[in-house]
């Protein structure tokens, strides 16, 4: 066990866990952050997307000792309120189905709105390609995606 000092939605938080044990598992079980969801363990569903340092990432695959002096977004810190204009977009196409892979959609959809702010619908369904739906709400995804970026216009 070793004691590290993490940056999870702009707080610094220390946990107690082993250095090799990833995010996810240190977001859920450690600081009871249970938004970001397991789905495949193996970096290949999106379930688990999380922002590190602006960039969408799996957190079922970084181990927490590569994780010190970096800023970590979690589903909970993207809006506080939850008016992200993701958020918003999702709400109003009213894409979700279970919803149990929504917070990893939310947060690459809104990691590539950054990069991205007027993505053609190419690049959006190039950009979430990787985040899989279990319902198959694709195309539901792909307009909120498109909405979201209008709305940040």
């Amino acid at each position: 066990m070793a004691s590290l000092s993490l940056k999870i939605n702009g707080e610094t938080r220390t946990v107690n866990a082993s250095p090799d044990t990833p995010l996810l598992w240190v977001l859920r079980d450690e600081l009871d952050m249970v938004g970001t969801k397991y789905g495949c363990g193996i970096g290949q569903c999106g379930s688990c997307t999380v922002h590190l340092d602006g960039n969408a990432v799996r957190s079922c695959q970084l181990p927490i000792s590569s994780l010190e002096g970096k800023e970590i977004t979690t589903i909970e810190g993207l809006s506080e309120a939850g008016d992200h204009p993701v958020q918003l977009a999702w709400k109003e196409v009213d894409v979700p189905q279970c919803g149990y892979c929504q917070a990893g959609q939310i947060m690459t959809a809104s990691a590539f709105l950054e990069q991205n702010p007027n993505p053609s619908n190419a690049e959006i369904r190039n950009a979430m390609h990787g985040n899989i739906c279990r319902c198959a709400s694709y195309n539901r995804i792909e307009r909120a995606v498109a909405l979201a970026a209008k709305k940040n216009a």
